[in-house]
């Protein structure tokens, strides 16, 4: 008989997955979060998303940022994810480790959870709450979307949808199949859409175009995130006179997922000027690990207490970048300074270990929480499971892990 791991891999790759696990881990097991931790993390989420689109805040951010960041823009993303940490033995005292206004994975995750409780077995446990099938999310995911066209525009658009990624990304990315998903799923409501790199399209006038079809809706899915290479130069036209919609985008961007924004969640200082209320305090700096940006003025006392932190870039994406602290010393962070490198100090997180029952061999994984949610409401959870406790290894066996919501 077939084991539950090569049942779940072949049911992924049947829903349209990449293959499991030689081009895409997934760990079989399965993770549990309390209702009450989910209703918290959404108290959470309505208090971030209250605080970064209020003005003052927007004012204060995007003076640090390009020009290209610097007005106001309308979009909301809908694939925004927040990444979460959960101690063990302190299950309600999780900690937002970052935020991704572009974070892959959302149809994935949905396929993981849905396939993986169908197949092994879960609905037998009624405590687990039964995740949406995935034609529901889809159907969720069109929707919102769109909202999303209709509200910028003030109607539904004629344009085409283009869901935009490097060249790199669409060649060898680990979600590229993911991208595809998405553009099936336009075009199944009837939507004109295309999966393409940014160096397949041109301005034209006062339209943006791709193989000369106009375009209206963009899904962007690129790392350069300020759009500063030359490729970027039709999108950088169209966005900045108002011709297209896209999230995320350099405002989005420069509001809500820059890196060095973490230290202001994390510390009450500048509250006034960035308009952070009292109770709005109290949430983020409970669930924000203290997070320090690098400067010559505190380079000392982080190289002091190094062992408390681990460093990230602040337009690091996915891990690229990440030093722990054996890594780096007083000459490293000196280094760094000293070439212009941006990064934060952030202080560890402890996560939720998970080891197969029965299998005191198996090797010890090390768990996150990802929470999908669009205006400030969870749709979907997701995790990803690690052999390291500071770096998001994903490779065997480590990987995206099922997550399912336990009353």
């Amino acid at each position: 008989m077939r084991t539950l791991a090569e049942r779940v891999f072949t049911a992924f790759k049947e829903g349209g997955m990449p293959e499991v696990p030689a081009e895409f881990s997934v760990v079989p097991l399965h993770q549990e979060i309390l209702q009450t931790t989910l209703a918290e993390i959404g108290v959470f989420i309505r208090t971030f998303d209250r605080v970064t689109t209020r003005a003052i805040w927007q004012e204060a951010v995007t003076s640090y940022a390009p020009e290209i960041a610097w007005s106001k823009r309308l979009e909301v993303c809908f694939f925004s994810a927040w990444d979460f940490h959960l101690p063990p033995e302190h299950p309600s005292n999780w900690q937002l480790i970052e935020f991704n206004d572009n974070g892959s994975g959302l149809l994935f995750a949905g396929l993981i959870n849905h396939i993986f409780y169908e197949v092994a077995g879960l609905g037998q446990h009624r405590a687990i709450k039964p995740p949406s099938g995935f034609p529901a999310l889809a159907e969720c995911v069109a929707g919102m979307v769109e909202k999303e066209a209709r509200g910028f525009f003030g109607e539904f658009p004629q344009g085409m949808f283009l869901i935009l990624d490097d060249a790199e990304s669409l060649q060898w990315g680990k979600f590229r199949q993911e991208l595809i998903l998405l553009r099936d799923l336009f075009r199944r409501r009837g939507w004109q859409a295309e999966v393409a790199p940014p160096t397949q399209t041109r301005w034209e006038g006062r339209r943006l175009l791709w193989c000369g079809q106009e375009v209206s809706f963009i899904v962007n899915r690129s790392t350069d995130f300020f759009w500063q290479g030359e490729v970027f130069s039709p999108l950088r036209t169209a966005y900045t006179e108002g011709r297209v919609y896209v999230a995320p985008n350099p405002f989005t961007y420069a509001t809500r997922s820059d890196k060095r924004l973490l230290e202001f969640f994390s510390l009450p200082h500048g509250d006034e000027e960035l308009g952070i209320q009292p109770e709005e305090r109290t949430v983020l700096s409970a669930h924000v690990p203290e997070t320090h940006l690098l400067r010559e003025d505190n380079v000392e006392e982080i190289a002091r207490r190094k062992e408390e932190f681990f460093f990230k870039p602040i337009h690091g994406f996915a891990g690229h970048g990440l030093l722990t602290s054996p890594q780096v010393g007083w000459s490293r962070l000196h280094r760094l300074l000293k070439k212009g490198e941006s990064y934060v100090a952030q202080k560890r997180a402890p996560k939720t270990l998970l080891r197969a029952e029965g299998t005191p061999q198996s090797p010890c994984l090390w768990t996150d929480l990802r929470v999908w949610a669009y205006r400030g409401e969870p749709f979907l959870l997701s995790g990803r499971a690690s052999r390291h406790p500071d770096i998001l290894d994903l490779r065997p066996p480590g990987g995206w892990l099922p997550t399912y919501v336990r009353a």
